[in-house]
């Protein structure tokens, strides 16, 4: 009887065991509903390729909670985000550009507050300092991923086949122009954000004084605004770059561009193909007059950043893959240095490890690091800001309008609120 009681216990483990664990907590976890979160992001081929492996490597790691990416190139993606923050439909970590913290803060209601995901991201990889990128009326929303600022890039080996040199002023460009333009060949290249920054450049470095004031307000004139109108028609008509408009990524490639201005984190997008052809691509500096100029004229900010939508609906879970995106070894060992040297020191300490601190994108960084660059302010980045100095540029260059009532006409649609 007892040796029948026994078996009978026996056997009822076995079944508890099969439908339960039987105690087994690895096995009650996995048996758990899955959790569901959603993530954003763009980029290009490469950046989608590993950072979808290292997704899959998260939710194995994870096997609790699934991850649904969404992603494309910039401007689709800018557009999309632009609908989700007003729709509150944005995915539950995003990668979000700098300025897009302030564009939609809306009181603070847009994005979560990352220190009270503390069980699950840890922020000890990061300075205050750095964490500060990030904070909005002392609450911190976003965390850095790395430093960006616009570079000067040079493919070497064309400048040396024009007799050209590597540009440090402004004169250096036209000079290089006057030996380029008979075989259609731009010196330097850029979309309109970054031709817009290299301009303030210019007109900050002139006019003596920054186009901000300390408080944020606007501390350029219409005149100081005729100043850059007036230095970007003179690059163009000089042909020392292309219009805005007319500016194409593959023409790099095909090398009817000498060169570029592009964000530190673009440096293998923009050049990877001609250094696998074996030119030599050179990180200039950063351009400045022939005088000493007031300051360097040029800024930096972080390269991206990444966010908790505030409506997410499992917060631990979405801090959890947040700390993975910027902390672990296996994101820090497929994304590299892609986008910038990783501001965490968790993900830096690996990439030293491997050797991978190298290059021309690390370069670039260096550089970068190497100068006193102002902080750029997510202002100048609106892009209505920017197409309204262009439109405006547009109607000097095409003559149908004066300098002086192009500068003005731009002048009063500027609004920084």
């Amino acid at each position: 009887m007892n040796m029948i009681k026994r078996t009978l216990a026996l056997l009822s483990c076995a079944v508890l065991a099969a439908s339960t664990g039987c105690g087994d907590s690895a096995k009650v976890k996995a048996q758990r509903k899955q959790v569901e979160i959603s993530f954003s992001w763009w980029g290009n081929d490469a950046r989608n390729k590993y950072t979808l492996e290292a997704v899959r490597k998260f939710e194995s790691l994870h096997p609790e909670i699934k991850v649904n990416c969404s992603y494309s190139e910039w401007s689709g993606y800018e557009k999309r985000n632009r609908v989700w923050m007003i729709s509150d439909t944005e995915c539950d970590v995003m990668q979000i550009n700098y300025g897009w913290l302030s564009e939609y803060f809306d009181d603070g209601n847009n994005y979560y507050k990352l220190r009270e995901l503390s069980s699950t991201l840890d922020l000890s990889g990061y300075t205050d300092d750095e964490l500060r990128y990030g904070t909005k009326e002392g609450v911190l929303y976003a965390l850095p991923i790395a430093m960006n600022a616009e570079t000067v890039y040079v493919n070497k080996t064309m400048y040396d086949k024009f007799g050209a040199k590597v540009p440090k002023t402004w004169d250096d460009l036209f000079a290089a122009a006057e030996l380029m333009e008979p075989s259609g060949v731009y010196p330097l290249s850029a979309t309109s954000k970054s031709m817009w920054l290299l301009l303030i450049a210019y007109a900050e470095q002139t006019q003596g004084k920054k186009i901000l004031s300390e408080d944020g307000g606007l501390n350029f004139t219409a005149d100081d605004f005729a100043v850059m109108i007036d230095f970007y028609s003179q690059l163009i008509e000089k042909k020392v770059f292309p219009l805005v408009e007319h500016y194409e990524r593959i023409k790099l490639d095909n090398e009817e561009y000498a060169g570029a201005v592009a964000w530190v984190s673009d440096a293998k997008n923009y050049f990877g193909a001609a250094e696998e052809k074996g030119r030599e691509i050179v990180i200039a500096d950063y351009l400045k007059t022939n005088s000493s100029g007031y300051g360097e004229g040029w800024y930096a900010k972080p390269a991206t950043m990444y966010a908790v939508s505030k409506n997410t609906v499992h917060p631990d879970e979405a801090g959890m893959f947040l700390d993975f995106l910027v902390n672990s070894s296996e994101m820090a060992e497929l994304q590299g240095i892609e986008k910038g040297i990783p501001l965490s020191s968790k993900a830096s300490r690996v990439l030293e490890r491997d050797g991978v601190l190298k290059g021309l994108q690390y370069d670039a960084s260096q550089k970068m690091e190497g100068c006193t660059l102002s902080e750029l302010s997510p202002i100048l980045e609106n892009e209505a800001i920017i197409d309204d100095f262009f439109s405006a540029s547009n109607d000097y260059i095409y003559q149908k309008a004066s300098l002086n009532e192009t500068a003005s006409s731009f002048y009063s649609t500027i609004n920084l609120d």
